[in-house]
């Protein structure tokens, strides 16, 4: 079976450019693509295609299934930081888990919930 190269995540969003500038500013994306209705997102390597679709049902409204990824990024502090300094919509502190993860959670303007976080060491 042929190996994974990359994560990409498709994600319908109420306002494309809202949500844009959410990755951009927060997560230090950059836009790669804007096909008509879409514009796409990118950092090393994971790629996110925010769709356009203003009259669907928002994220928010899914509960638990607002989840879409997992970014395990270097450094979780410098993340939560820097997102705490924005006015990020963090959902939860960052804290070692029993997992081996310290981590924290974001909400985006869409309501999409990303957990971001780096393995502990020891």
């Amino acid at each position: 079976m042929s190996p994974i190269l990359q994560n990409h995540y498709v994600l319908a969003v109420h306002d494309v450019r809202k949500s844009a500038d959410f990755y951009v500013r927060m997560l230090g994306f950059r836009i790669v693509r804007q096909p008509p209705g879409w514009v796409f997102v990118a950092k090393d390597s994971c790629m996110i295609m925010l769709g356009e679709c203003p009259n669907d049902m928002p994220a928010s409204e899914l509960g638990c299934h607002s989840y879409f990824a997992y970014l395990r990024v270097e450094n979780a502090d410098s993340y939560y930081q820097h997102m705490k300094a924005q006015g990020a919509d963090l959902l939860s502190p960052i804290q070692d888990k029993p997992w081996g993860m310290r981590e924290f959670t974001v909400r985006s303007p869409d309501g999409h919930r990303i957990n971001i976080g780096h393995i502990i060491n020891g």
